[in-house]
């Protein structure tokens, strides 16, 4: 049943299993990484230090979650070649990867054949999913919680679609 406030962190540290995440915007506009995302468009640097403030808190809700034997796994479909916002994710991988995350990045071309939700969700050992909308500029506009398990079906079966043909992290060139 749907719920309009879901708390994504206690939805993680309830996980027993796995959490699994799947991105398939070319870009985002969320507030909170607009001066980051600036000054590598700036620079080329990004801040890819995983106790740094603006990593630390992701880092360690992350670390615990797999410490506990979660799998926690992130999936990126991407137009090619790819937005400067995807390439800014990608210098910032590492830290997902430092973290525990495993990352893996798909050619939305090799995605056709893919039966996908309409949204970018989480989805919390297979039965919880929350998804997250965004604006068409890209900026988080909210979540919805469900528990409908023909729902939770589409997005682990497009989950694990996306991931069997996904690129790990440390293979994929952007």
């Amino acid at each position: 049943m749907p719920q309009s406030k879901p708390d994504f962190f206690d939805l993680l540290k309830n996980a027993k299993r796995s959490a699994v995440h799947l991105e398939m915007r070319d870009a985002y506009g969320v507030g909170d990484e607009a001066e980051d995302f600036v000054r590598w468009k700036n620079s080329g640097e990004r801040d890819s230090d995983p106790a740094s403030s603006y990593w630390a808190p992701w880092v360690s809700v992350i670390s615990e979650t797999v410490s506990r034997g979660v799998a926690v796994q992130r999936a990126r479909i991407v137009s090619e070649p790819v937005t400067d916002y995807i390439r800014w994710e990608h210098a910032g991988t590492s830290v997902n990867l430092a973290a525990g995350e495993e990352v893996r990045w798909l050619s939305r071309r090799k995605a056709s054949g893919i039966a996908l939700p309409g949204n970018d969700f989480w989805l919390f050992d297979s039965e919880i999913v929350l998804f997250n909308y965004f604006t068409g500029d890209g900026d988080w506009s909210g979540q919805e919680l469900t528990t409908d398990p023909d729902t939770a079906q589409l997005c682990a079966s497009a989950f694990a679609a996306v991931w069997a043909s996904g690129v790990p992290h440390d293979e994929y060139n952007v």
